[in-house]
């Protein structure tokens, strides 16, 4: 089900949250002074150019034509202040420019934002020269740019519903009451770049992203980092004149590597090549080999996409992230469950082949199933299965898999014909060997998707575990188990060890449905306060990237805008 992300609803729940922002604090036509009645003075002539936009800009409206969410946030804005210039303090202008200049530093282009316009425009301000057109032209777009980059500060420019069509995420509520009065205070106490800083996400994460950013930039700035030449792999004790370039490498992003010269023994570089490996889901065995040569080499901008992506999916998710709840972070290989938003529990998980690629969704853990049998996906039965029982008639058998027709009933695998079996269902029989083990944890959603334990228990020391058919493999699930049905009497750890070495099939809902998130997420926030980078698994970030490139024109200022007004006849 897509996401309420919608630009509809975007410009709905904008419009609540700004359409006052600029209402006086007397707002009727008739102000009360005593008990005189004082006729509000009539709108001038830059009050009347922005009114005649507006006006234009209902009647596209009304043939028909589409507007992005902040359009009809800007046009109710004048509406309900008489159409009156909003932009005539040069504080409110400084504070606005250069927060709209602070937007790159959220990984956001200020051109979407029409930076380089408004500073271009900007003397009409002071011009005694300047038309009411002009000056007009310039309010128009300078409320267009605060309230578009408010939104996408408050949550994301990009529409992840564009990008995943069964995005099921909610979206950043936003409180209209709280925030038509923090954009009318803003206003009205010269606080723009205050509002700008309260409308990012407030979660450490965030910041913790932002900082990475701005250091990677220095990095940038100062030539990004040397590129080090191919070569054998170097193992502790390698003598080779590419260590030098190693370790200025390492050095350029704060790891301490200690003196010397081509000696990769050193003690200091090799715990700092070791290091580097863990956080990038390496093998973390103080090899230079071709997998960490890679990623040593992947260029300094590469890096900066990368963050510039996950800011964004920091201001899509970072909200969810409240109370209690379970997170599957799927390119992070774990799974953790919170407490009042903090970690309580950690687990590592396999996750979806990148061509049976885990999904990415929001539910609620309902149940869990104990000893539970596994009925055969039909891509699993097709892919998997079928090649392997053509091969060796007996796989059935020695994996506990029986056959069933359409109603249930048992039939001879015999009586089957596999090179084009029809109306069967493949069961496997619950008990040890079992492919989901003896513990799933279930949760409704449109794609047979369950956190599940797993025979292969082996797969759990890799680094990179991409294993399954999408669902989750969980390494420890009756730790799980026992939080999400947080019963100290009855389901206790033993109590459930008890009820699974019973062999019996068993199902046990949860009190309270516990949400659970399943994300998706190319950097590594550590404990330690460093970024790592994970490998793009399904590929997911070059789609985002290319989306955040795609610039935005304000449609208040068309082509024909800077043309100079035909002649009145």
């Amino acid at each position: 089900m897509s996401s309420g992300f919608s630009r509809a609803v975007c410009a709905a729940a904008l419009l609540g949250w700004l359409a006052v922002a600029a209402a006086p604090a007397q707002p009727a036509a008739v102000e009360s002074v005593g008990m005189e009645q004082t006729v509000a003075p009539p709108p001038g002539p830059v009050a009347e150019q922005i009114r005649e936009r507006i006006e234009q800009w209902r009647v596209a409206q009304a043939d028909g034509a589409t507007a992005a969410a902040p359009v009809a946030a800007v046009a109710a804005f004048y509406e309900q202040n008489r159409f009156a210039p909003a932009w005539t303090r040069p504080d409110d202008l400084d504070q606005l420019l250069a927060a709209l200049r602070g937007m790159a530093a959220d990984g956001l282009d200020p051109q979407d934002y029409a930076l380089d316009e408004l500073q271009r425009r900007r003397h009409v301000l002071d011009d005694p020269q300047a038309t009411a057109q002009q000056r007009a032209q310039f309010d128009l777009l300078a409320t267009d740019a605060c309230f578009t980059a408010l939104l996408h500060l408050y949550r994301g420019k990009v529409d992840p519903a564009t990008l995943d069509t069964h995005w099921n995420f909610d979206p950043r509520q936003l409180d209209q009451a709280r925030g038509l009065q923090a954009v009318r205070e803003a206003l009205a106490q010269d606080t723009i770049g205050e509002l700008f800083a309260r409308a990012r996400p407030q979660h450490p994460y965030y910041a913790q992203l932002r900082a990475a950013l701005a250091k990677l930039r220095g990095v940038a700035a100062q030539g990004g980092w040397p590129v080090i030449a191919d070569g054998p792999t170097l193992k502790p004790g390698s003598h080779d004149p590419r260590v030098p370039t190693l370790r200025e490498r390492l050095q350029r992003v704060g790891f301490a590597v200690g003196e010397g010269m081509d000696d990769l023994d050193a003690p200091a570089l090799e715990a700092a090549l070791k290091q580097f490996q863990r956080e990038h889901y390496l093998v973390a065995d103080g090899h230079l080999g071709k997998a960490t040569l890679a990623a040593l080499n992947v260029p300094v901008t590469t890096r900066i996409e990368q963050l510039r992506a996950n800011l964004e999916r920091a201001r899509w998710l970072l909200h969810q992230l409240q109370g209690d709840f379970v997170v599957v972070d799927i390119a992070g290989y774990q799974v953790a469950y919170y407490k009042d938003g903090k970690p309580v529990w950690r687990s590592r998980v396999q996750v979806g082949k990148p061509y049976r690629s885990t999904p990415v969704f929001k539910s609620k853990i309902t149940y869990l199933t104990l000893n539970p049998t596994w009925t055969v996906p039909p891509t699993i039965l097709k892919n998997d299965i079928l090649p392997k029982l053509r091969k060796n008639p007996g796989y059935l058998a020695a994996n506990r898999i029986r056959v069933l027709d359409g109603q249930g009933r048992e039939l001879a695998p015999s009586s089957v014909n596999w090179a084009s079996p029809r109306g069967i269902v493949l069961r496997q029989d619950a008990g040890p060997g079992n492919s989901l083990g003896r513990l799933v944890i279930r949760f409704p959603n449109d794609y047979a998707v369950y956190m599940h334990d797993t025979p292969h228990q082996e797969l759990f020391a890799n680094q990179q575990r991409t294993f399954s058919s999408g669902c989750i493999r969980v390494e420890r699930p009756r730790e799980l188990a026992e939080l999400l049905l947080d019963d100290p009497v009855q389901w206790n750890r033993a109590g459930i060890d008890r009820a699974i070495d019973t062999l019996k099939t068993q199902t046990v809902m949860l009190r309270e449905p516990v949400p659970l998130l399943l994300a998706y997420w190319t950097v590594d926030l550590r404990e330690d306060g460093r970024v790592g980078f994970r490998p793009d698994v399904y590929r997911r970030d070059p789609a985002l990237l290319a989306a955040l490139a795609r610039p935005r024109v304000s449609p208040w200022l068309p082509a024909a805008a800077a043309a100079p007004a035909p002649a009145q006849p």
